[in-house]
């Protein structure tokens, strides 16, 4: 038996050589540097995944705060178109009241001259409609001081003689001249 015994043989060939040694510590310090190095990314990622979760948590709250506001400000428009609708049906209602009785007020005014939408345009066919009015009026009491007849009978004239008998003819001229001298 060379060298020894076959255990002896076995350890021999197993046992590193010092130079084999120092570059295995080498490699392993190297190993756990690579495993500290792994081990701090993995860690710097988990406190990232954590912080993105964290974030995503906070989004999903925001997003179903937006959400809810979302649905009051939708049901609030709701009510505000629905509100406004009576509102101007309110309004629509007053200006037709409003419109009857201007033309109740302005009996002289024909009904259809009196007209508009809104209470500024009822109030403007109104003014409109008065100046006519005057100015027509003002017309016909020009006209009626042109064509004045006088209160009572017609002035006293001589008698027509035409279509009287002689007899009747005579008893006229009898009756002037008495009236004249008289």
């Amino acid at each position: 038996m060379e060298n020894g015994t076959p255990e002896t043989q076995e350890s021999q060939n197993n046992a590193p050589e010092p130079g084999d040694l120092e570059a295995i510590r080498a490699e392993l310090e190297e190993e756990k540097k690579a495993k500290a190095a792994a081990e701090a990314s993995l860690a710097e990622k988990d406190t990232r995944i954590a912080e993105l979760q964290a974030e995503g948590e906070a989004l999903r709250a925001e997003q179903s705060n937006l959400q809810a506001s979302l649905s009051e400000a939708t049901q609030g428009s709701e009510a505000v178109a629905a509100e406004l609708a009576s509102v101007k049906e309110a309004r629509a209602q007053a200006v037709s009241k409003y419109l009857d009785a201007v033309r109740l007020a302005n009996p002289a005014i024909p009904r259809d001259i009196i007209a508009g939408d809104t209470i500024e345009d009822i109030d403007a066919s109104l003014a409109k409609a008065t100046t006519i009015a005057e100015s027509v009026k003002a017309s016909l009491e020009a006209q009626a001081k042109e064509t004045r007849v006088p209160a009572g009978a017609p002035p006293r004239g001589g008698i027509s003689l035409e279509g009287l008998t002689p007899r009747e003819k005579i008893a006229a001229g009898i009756q002037q001249k008495e009236g004249g001298t008289s």
